[in-house]
C-alpha cells in the first residue's frame, strides 16, 4: 500500500534483441511500445508515482556483457535515490532485464509483459519481490507456456507470483492494449 507523499518509482524496460550492437533509437518499435506503456501508466497511476523509461545503449541482451541489464541498473540506482519503493515493468527482453535487476536490487515487484524467458529466468526472483506475468496466448515470439511454468515454479519457491493470459493476444501488446496497461497499472498500485 502506497504511503501519502511517498514517491513510488516505476521503471519501464523495453524489449530488444538477443544480440545486437545496433544503437537503440527512440523510433524503433520496442522503444515506441515502451513509451506508449509509460504514458499509459502515468495516466492510470497519477500523482505519487514517478514513471521513467529506460533507453538502452544497444538493442541487444548481448551475453555475456548483459548490456541491457547494465544500462537499466544505472537508471534504477538513480531512481532509488528519490523513491521509497520501485516497481519494474518490462516487455519481452525487458521482462528478462527486470528479473535480473530484482535478483540484485531491492525492488517491490516485477510486472513482466510477454517476457522473453528462455529457461529458468523467473528462478532468480527473490521471495521478497512480487511477480505478475501477463502473456498473450497466441504469442509466437516468446513462449507463454514457458512463462506460465516459470511463474508456477517461482510460486512453489514462495514468491507471490501470478500468471495471467490474454486469450488470442500476440507478443506486441497491440490486441487490447488498454487491458495490458490496466493489468500492469493495477498490479503496480497493489505492489507500490
Amino acid at each position: 500500500m502506497r504511503h501519502a507523499g511517498a514517491a513510488v518509482g516505476v521503471l519501464v524496460l523495453p524489449g530488444g534483441k538477443v544480440a545486437s550492437r545496433e544503437r537503440a533509437r527512440g523510433w524503433q518499435l520496442a522503444q515506441v511500445r515502451a513509451a506508449g506503456l509509460a504514458v499509459g501508466l502515468r495516466r492510470r497511476l497519477g500523482a505519487g508515482y514517478r514513471v521513467e523509461q529506460v533507453r538502452y545503449r544497444f538493442r541487444g541482451w548481448n551475453t555475456p556483457e548483459l548490456d541491457a541489464v547494465n544500462d537499466a541498473e544505472e537508471v534504477l540506482r538513480a531512481m532509488r535515490a528519490g523513491c521509497e519503493r520501485v516497481v519494474l515493468v518490462g516487455h519481452s527482453m525487458g521482462g528478462r532485464v527486470a528479473v535480473r535487476l530484482a535478483a540484485e536490487h531491492d525492488v517491490s515487484a516485477v510486472v513482466a509483459l510477454a517476457p522473453w524467458w528462455p529457461a529458468g529466468d523467473a528462478g532468480v526472483m527473490p521471495v521478497s519481490c512480487r511477480l505478475r506475468v501477463v502473456h498473450g496466448t497466441a504469442d509466437r515470439w516468446t513462449d507463454p507456456e514457458s512463462s506460465r511454468r516459470q511463474v508456477d515454479s517461482a510460486r512453489r519457491r514462495g514468491v507471490d507470483a501470478e500468471w495471467r493470459g490474454i486469450e488470442g493476444a500476440g507478443h506486441f501488446m497491440m490486441y487490447r492494449p488498454g487491458l495490458w496497461h490496466d493489468l500492469a497499472a493495477g498490479f503496480v498500485e497493489s505492489a507500490g
